[in-house]
């Protein structure tokens, strides 16, 4: 004799559910916003403020390579290489904010939702392709003033930059998913 099966608790209900990823997604949107304003800030604040061994090791570079004090051209110059990775990955954030946008206003499993989530993914692996660029131009530019044959090209590829390709990939993936699980379900809806 088979039992009658129970009623889902109220935590596991849909409704429940999406008013969880609505309340979460309405605190990504403001985390998102506050990222956008915030990186940029904290990048120019650092390379005002960071001592030059602090900027060689963000380089690749131990201190003693970068040879006399840097000169202001050099420092902003540098900001600027490494503002490129940040800028890749803004835009990327920015995507981000609208994906959780349309996610706080209920609209989930949407064709749109799944393009701002693929481009997000492709943003943030470009910020991690341009993360191991950037630091080779400004060890470049931090050296710039050594005698020659002291100026140096220091490249560097570390387990950070492998994990958010990884994770870049990861969520491109997830969306192509979403998104073919989108169609099966349109199709459906039109024999039904």
């Amino acid at each position: 004799m088979s039992r009658p099966l129970s009623p889902l608790p109220a935590s596991l209900s849909p409704e429940h559910s999406l008013s969880s990823v609505r309340r979460i997604s309405r605190w990504m949107v403001w985390a998102c916003r506050v990222l956008l304003v915030g990186l940029p800030a904290a990048l120019v604040v650092y390379w005002v403020v960071a001592d030059q061994d602090w900027l060689a090791v963000h380089a690749h570079l131990s201190a003693s390579q970068v040879t006399g004090p840097l000169q202001l051209w050099q420092r902003v110059a540098a900001a600027a290489a490494m503002a490129i990775p940040l800028g890749l990955l803004l835009a990327g954030l920015w995507q981000a904010q609208r994906c959780f946008a349309q996610f706080a206003e209920g609209q989930v499993f949407t064709s749109e939702a799944t393009r701002l989530l693929q481009r997000f993914a492709g943003w943030v692996a470009a910020a991690a392709l341009g993360a191991i660029a950037a630091p080779a131009v400004v060890s470049v530019l931090l050296t710039w003033n050594n005698p020659p044959g002291m100026r140096h090209l220091a490249v560097g590829v570390g387990s950070d930059h492998v994990f958010t390709l990884f994770f870049a990939a990861m969520v491109w993936l997830m969306a192509a998913v979403i998104g073919q699980g989108q169609i099966l379900a349109e199709e459906n809806q039109r024999f039904v």
